[in-house]
């Protein structure tokens, strides 16, 4: 199964995570599928947090992937501000 979720990156007490499609047996920060976006919460005012392109995450939906909570989350989230 495949799936949409989060993959940490970043230092110590200061997160980055990407957000990837990738099959559900790999570990959280391993090998992925593609990487469609992005969510930065330790974002200043004048920085991006959050990016999902949405192409991408439409044409993975399309074929089935699912995406977890916090990911749906995010995308409700970054379609509210696109709004």
């Amino acid at each position: 199964m495949v799936v949409i979720r989060l993959a940490r990156g970043g230092a110590k007490a200061r997160p980055f995570f990407n957000i990837v499609v990738a099959d559900k047996r790999t570990r959280r920060d391993g090998r992925f599928i593609e990487r469609i976006g992005f969510y930065n919460p330790s974002a200043t005012a004048n920085e991006e947090g959050l990016r999902v392109m949405q192409d991408r995450l439409t044409y993975w939906q399309g074929v089935g992937a699912q995406a977890s909570p916090t990911v749906e989350r995010l995308i409700k989230q970054a379609a509210k501000k696109a709004a």
